[in-house]
């Protein structure tokens, strides 16, 4: 696999899951629309698993990375599916841009990393005046719209918890693997939520929702965080950042292209504050350059 590739992939998947998770729940529910997605994902990975004989271990450490790929997978995609029914899909992709903020913080609580330097702190000062200035926004297309905030930062919390996580445990898998094995913990969890909340075959499958739920199993689930996984291994956070930067913008646009959406002039404001805030934190210590005091030439002594 190419990395360049894998990583543009990556900024093509995450800039059409929004709008695909928003259509794959029409008339069907999100429950239903993440659980089949699920379901399929997890018969293709484990075939993809058995045509290329991957080695895909059960031991306890492989066990423990793919909880913690299940974590995301679970958590901060459900609530992510939830939140999609309240607000534009492309304030989803917005949202998710905190995540390297997120798991730099929790990396620093989790891991004991020394990484909250001034300037870091700064970017995510100026991140979370963009929240506040997207929670401000007047939302009057979408009455709900703040509940659909809160269930993004819980899918944006749970989703960096997972990152950080996989990163630390999950090194020396192979990426199908850790795919299929996060895959695997989470389906028996999304087959009792959809059995708890609905448990019923809808009667109709929209065409469009019937192609969102087939793309994102095969590009969202499958494919999706087989490059994620792969570029995560091979390159550096702030090289992982710098996908957060580009999708949202990209996905706005789709929403309101492709979809129509609403975007309130304060949310493409806090949008700004949001991505600029995650590019001081990522990259705003290069900018401060301390020059190097020229040591002077020694003087003969005189006299």
């Amino acid at each position: 696999m190419r990395l360049p590739a894998a990583y543009l992939g990556v900024i093509v998947i995450w800039s059409t899951t929004p709008l695909a998770i928003q259509w794959s729940g029409e008339e069907v529910g999100p429950v239903f629309g993440v659980f089949s997605r699920m379901l399929i994902s997890v018969s293709l990975c484990l075939l993809l698993v058995r045509v290329f004989r991957v080695h895909m271990p059960w031991n306890r450490e492989a066990v423990r990375a793919y909880a913690a790929a299940a974590l995301g997978i679970y958590g901060g995609m459900l609530s992510a599916y939830w939140a999609a029914q309240y607000i534009p899909s492309g304030l989803i992709s917005v949202m998710f841009g905190l995540t390297p903020l997120a798991a730099g913080l929790l990396a620093a609580v989790i891991l004991g990393e020394r990484s909250l330097t001034p300037v870091k702190v700064a970017g995510i000062m100026l991140s979370l005046a963009g929240l506040a200035t997207i929670f401000r926004a007047d939302f009057s297309a979408y009455p709900s719209a703040v509940f659909g905030v809160l269930l993004l930062l819980l899918a944006v919390g749970l989703h960096s918890l997972s990152m950080v996580l996989v990163k630390h445990t999950g090194g020396g898998l192979h990426a199908l693997a850790q795919t299929s094995g996060g895959l695997v913990l989470a389906l028996p969890f999304y087959a009792a939520t959809w059995l708890l909340v609905d448990g019923q075959w809808p009667s109709t499958l929209p065409t469009r929702s019937l192609l969102a739920i087939g793309y994102l199993a095969l590009f969202g689930s499958v494919l999706g965080f087989m490059l994620y996984y792969y570029a995560l291994s091979r390159l550096s956070t702030a090289a992982m950042a710098l996908i957060t930067l580009m999708t949202p913008v990209i996905a706005l646009f789709l929403g309101r292209v492709a979809n129509a959406e609403v975007v309130p002039p304060m949310v493409w404001v806090g949008t700004a504050l949001v991505l600029g805030g995650l590019a001081i934190h990522q990259w705003g210590s290069m900018l401060i350059v301390t020059r190097p005091q020229r040591a002077g030439k020694a003087k003969p002594p005189t006299g």
